[in-house]
């Protein structure tokens, strides 16, 4: 099936009483973004939305202080489509909620044909073609993808008349709202374990029961990169395979992963309780405490912890703005990688290995309440989904409009 073309069920159905069949072309117009060179980035301006700054809206921003064509311009309200980026993260359609900006290539301004389609409902179309979009496109078998323009334009789309559209988007828009409230109640409870966590692991606050001294060392004496590697060939293929684009930025969070039957180079060993630490691109501070064992990407390092330490704690320390910012002066200025000749050289205070299981154990807590509300976003964003299957192919119609179509 060519892309374009709607799913085999949709051509199946009649097309809902008042509908019209339209392609992207047909109703929106795609802005590529301007391809910004590294020695335009400057330390103030407009900020440069790069695909980064679509993932985590904590991810820093480049400015760009030179004049700026109106169209290339992004206010909050505005809807994009990155057409290069990683499955289920940053590839696809979203609505940017964040400051004025300009956007940097691989990242479309959406901009609807107010005559048929609303703002809303045009970042609803897209979200719900997302799929069949991402079947189409370039890598489709692997993780990142990319898509042309040429094909993009060509997807079909199924609009219903603007009065449905609004209602439409106000049911959907109720379950954003709720989502939204969510993930601001994330962002509280993340900013309450951040505070508990510079306390806690600078020996500020002690947990009750412990009061002996901490020691003062560089965190190579409480951790370092194993060598150990291997041939994935060589190896179960099933075993698990964890890439950079398998953790989440600043959550600690494992969102997926492969298997060693997928992968053809020499890949890093981990063992349960190391710490695997994306050394690409630091500042997306993607760290996970491993629960298994399996094979990871050299781009990351599995930190093992020495004996006078504990893995969660690594984690925690790893987890710190001072590790972030040590990691982050690394080499390299389009795909910067951490140094281990600096980071090692990182002064770190550290307490027994009992005060560390316990203070491990309180940030753990707050973890686990933090990933329930992950959970209920998910199970929220599912709920949308299954509504977004039915009203946005007309197969449920909502009260009166199906008679007023």
């Amino acid at each position: 099936m060519e892309l374009g073309q709607l799913s085999e069920q949709t051509r199946m159905d009649a097309l809902p009483h008042g509908w019209q069949e339209y392609t992207i072309d047909q109703t929106l117009t795609l802005i590529n973004g301007l391809a910004f060179r590294p020695s335009e980035w400057k330390a103030h301006g407009t900020p440069i939305i790069r695909i980064q700054n679509l993932n985590d809206n904590n991810s820093p921003y480049n400015y760009y202080d030179g004049p700026i064509d109106e169209k290339y311009r992004i206010r909050a309200g505005n809807i994009l489509f990155a057409w290069s980026g990683t499955t289920g993260t940053s590839f696809g359609a979203r609505a940017w909620a964040g400051p004025n900006a300009v956007l940097n290539q691989h990242i479309f301004k959406v901009v609807p044909d107010k005559t048929k389609v609303t703002s809303y409902y045009s970042f609803l179309i897209l979200q719900n073609v997302q799929k069949e979009i991402e079947r189409q496109a370039h890598g489709f078998k692997s993780s990142f993808v990319h898509v042309k323009k040429s094909d993009l334009v060509k997807v079909s789309l199924l609009i219903p008349p603007i009065s449905e559209q609004w209602a439409i988007g106000e049911a959907l828009s109720e379950i954003d709202e709720l989502i939204a409230n969510t993930r601001r109640l994330v962002e509280k409870k993340r900013a309450i374990k951040r505070g508990m966590m510079q306390q806690l692991l600078a020996g500020e606050v002690r947990l009750p029961g412990f009061s002996e001294p901490w020691c003062e060392m560089h965190f190579e004496d409480l951790a370092a990169p194993t060598r150990e590697r291997v041939d994935p060939r060589s190896v179960s293929a099933g075993t698990r395979l964890i890439e950079l684009e398998h953790i989440g930025a600043m959550s600690g969070r494992l969102t997926g992963y492969s298997t060693a039957a997928e992968a053809v180079s020499l890949k890093t060993v981990f063992r349960p309780g190391d710490v695997l630490f994306g050394k690409l691109r630091a500042y997306l501070r993607k760290y996970w405490l491993a629960d298994s064992e399996g094979l990871c990407s050299t781009e990351m390092w599995a930190l093992r912890a020495k004996r006078n330490a504990v893995g969660a704690f690594v984690r925690y320390v790893v987890e710190t703005d001072r590790f972030a910012e040590a990691a982050s002066g690394g080499y390299g200025t389009h795909m910067p990688r951490s140094d281990w000749s600096v980071v090692r050289k990182l002064p770190v205070s550290v307490p027994p290995r009992d005060e560390q299981e316990a203070i491990s154990q309180v940030l753990r807590d707050a973890d686990t309440e933090i990933a329930a509300l992950y959970g209920s976003i998910e199970k929220t964003v599912a709920v949308k989904q299954g509504m977004m299957q039915e009203l946005l192919t007309g197969r449920t119609r909502l009260p009166g409009k199906e008679s007023a179509a």
